[in-house]
């Protein structure tokens, strides 16, 4: 399990996350979701020991706080927004990153891990050659490497993932959202930071609503995902609507812009 209790964080004189509570469980993934601003990266951040917080966070029972990095790293991996490299890496370097030895065991994981993302056969390709949505393909594989195997002697393992689908076409949206909850789904954790609630609602047992940096609403999609929470946290008039049973073409009216 993922806790945190009483989360605050501040970026000078301005308050971002207030008295924050946030549970995520092993064998689920969690999305967070909200509008621009709502504090989703800035707990991504605190969860990850990258941001000063007050409060109590613990990791598999270990408080973060006082954990050393690299036992956190054995035990958890992370994926930005958005990573820059400074000088030329080919694909396998960035990807081979994430592991903790060199062997030709290691390399062909790495190997593994591209072809798992849909990059076999781009090893030698130089990092900044690739598009956006490659290079965050990229950055995924480094991070399963990291934590290959989602239940290690008996613990399980997080993927924390800052909005891993924005740079990617629909396809490669599922591929990615399909690993995650395999992930999940063998007894690891993930909880990714996501602004799709269509992918939320459809991969996620567990979605936090975000807001004005505390939180709506959490529990089950079904739960969450009302006309009167999600219209609260976007401060807009939404209706949420389920797919027909009966086959046949399904539109979705653009209603927003004329009232319901």
């Amino acid at each position: 399990m993922l806790q945190a209790t009483n989360i605050c964080v501040n970026y000078g004189h301005t308050n971002i996350i207030n008295g924050l509570d946030f549970t995520a469980r092993a064998g689920e993934l969690t999305a967070i979701v909200g509008p621009n601003g709502s504090g989703k990266t800035t707990l991504l951040r605190a969860l990850t020991a990258e941001t000063p917080f007050d409060g109590t966070i613990h990791l598999n029972g270990l408080d973060i706080a006082q954990t050393p990095a690299w036992v956190l790293a054995s035990q958890r991996a992370v994926l930005s927004q958005a990573t820059t490299l400074s000088f030329p890496f080919q694909a396998i370097e960035v990807v081979r990153l994430g592991l903790q030895t060199g062997s030709e065991t290691a390399n062909h994981l790495a190997q593994t891990a591209l072809h798992r993302v849909g990059l076999a056969g781009y090893e030698d390709r130089f990092y900044q050659e690739l598009s956006g949505g490659e290079q965050q393909r990229v950055q995924l594989a480094r991070v399963l490497c990291q934590v290959w195997h989602p239940v290690q002697d008996g613990t399980p393992r997080w993927l924390l993932l800052d909005e891993p689908v924005s740079s990617l076409d629909i396809g490669h949206q599922l591929m990615v959202m399909q690993i995650a909850h395999a992930f999940a789904q063998a007894g690891g954790g993930v909880i990714a930071v996501m602004h799709d609630l269509n992918l939320s609602a459809m991969f996620a047992q567990t979605i936090v609503l975000m807001s004005e940096g505390g939180i709506v609403a959490q529990g089950s999609p079904d739960d969450v995902l009302s006309d009167d929470n999600i219209s609260q946290a976007y401060k807009c008039s939404v209706r949420t609507c389920t797919q027909p049973p009966a086959k046949g073409w399904y539109l979705l009216p653009q209603a927003a812009a004329h009232g319901f």
